[in-house]
C-alpha cells in the first residue's frame, strides 16, 4: 500500500492534477513543493528554510509530495522515506502545451498548489526551463532514481493516459 509517494516530472506534464487525484484516492495529505519553496512575489525561500519545511513534511507518516527539487529541499530524505515514486516522463511538446494551457486558464490567479502571492504568469525563463527539461533536468532525475532501494516502487508514465489508467487500476483494486 502506498503511504509516502513522490510525484515527479516536468512542469506541464499533469503531475499536480494526478497528485491531487492520487492523494484523494488514497486519503493522504497532498504537499506541493512549489508552495513550500516560493514566497509572495515569486521570491525563492532560503535553502535552509526550504529544507526544514520539507524535512518536517517528509518526517510525517503518510503523504503525496508533488514536485522535484531533487538537489535541495531534503531531496535525499524524501527519496529515502518514499515507498513509491510516480514519474511523468512526457515529451517536450506535451509538457509545453500543458504549461501554455495552464497559463491561459489561470493567468493572474494563484493556483491552489502555489504559494500565496504567486499568480500564474508568462515567464520566458520558465518556458525555457520546460523546453530544455529533457536535456537539463531529466538526467538529474535519472541519477536521483539510481539511489532507490529494491523495496521502493518506481512507475514511469510516458503519456497522460497511462497515469489515468494507473488511477483507474487503484480504484479497481480498492473495490476488489
Amino acid at each position: 500500500m502506498m503511504q509516502r509517494v513522490l510525484v515527479m516530472g516536468c512542469s506541464g506534464s499533469g503531475k499536480t492534477t494526478f497528485a491531487r487525484a492520487l492523494a484523494d484516492k488514497l486519503g493522504l495529505p497532498l504537499v506541493s513543493l512549489d508552495a513550500l519553496f516560493w514566497k509572495p512575489g515569486w521570491r525563492e525561500s532560503e535553502p535552509a528554510e526550504f529544507s526544514a519545511r520539507v524535512t518536517e513534511v517528509a518526517d510525517g507518516p503518510a503523504w503525496v509530495i508533488d514536485g522535484n527539487y531533487v538537489s535541495h529541499g531534503a531531496g535525499q530524505l524524501r527519496r529515502s522515506r518514499a515507498d513509491s515514486i510516480l514519474w511523468f516522463d512526457l515529451p517536450r511538446l506535451a509538457c509545453l502545451s500543458g504549461v501554455i494551457r495552464r497559463i491561459a486558464a489561470s493567468h493572474g490567479q494563484v493556483r491552489p498548489e502555489m504559494a500565496p502571492g504567486c499568480p500564474e504568469r508568462v515567464d520566458l525563463t520558465f518556458l525555457r526551463y520546460v523546453w530544455t527539461y529533457r536535456q537539463q533536468q531529466r538526467p538529474k532525475l535519472l541519477a536521483y532514481f539510481d539511489g532507490l532501494r529494491a523495496d521502493q516502487r518506481l512507475v514511469g508514465f510516458t503519456a497522460r493516459s497511462q497515469a489515468v489508467d494507473f488511477l483507474t487500476g487503484l480504484r479497481a483494486s480498492a473495490r476488489a
